[in-house]
């Protein structure tokens, strides 16, 4: 985990069903938020879980670190979506992040939400 993470971050409570700590996750109805495709778009990332799993604090704003699958991002501007595992691949057509550490070994990207 990069010495960035939770700086500037914000999060808010939702429903949530089957997702864990440290995943990115997407809004999925009314103040609920689900596990993220392949290629969707990431809506927020898990920062708690309630007792039960049946609630979670999800930041979305500040920085945040997550693993990735496939190539590295860069350092800079990226473009990122979910990879369907909890984490973020790269992707040219997806969102652009400010990435601010990538950790090749761990296989971790810290970007701004």
């Amino acid at each position: 985990m990069s010495w960035f993470t939770g700086i500037g971050q914000w999060a808010a409570t939702f429903s949530c069903e089957g997702v864990e700590n440290g995943q990115v996750v997407k809004v999925s109805g009314n103040g609920a938020v689900a596990s993220c495709g392949a290629g969707e778009g990431i809506g927020g990332v898990v920062v708690s879980l309630g007792r039960d799993k049946k609630a979670c604090g999800v930041a979305l704003g500040g920085i945040v670190c997550v693993p990735y699958t496939g190539d590295a991002p860069a350092v800079g501007w990226s473009g990122l979506s979910a990879d369907g595992a909890g984490g973020v691949a790269c992707d040219a057509d997806g969102r652009a992040y400010l990435v601010v550490d990538v950790d090749d070994v761990g296989k971790m990207v810290t970007f701004a939400l």
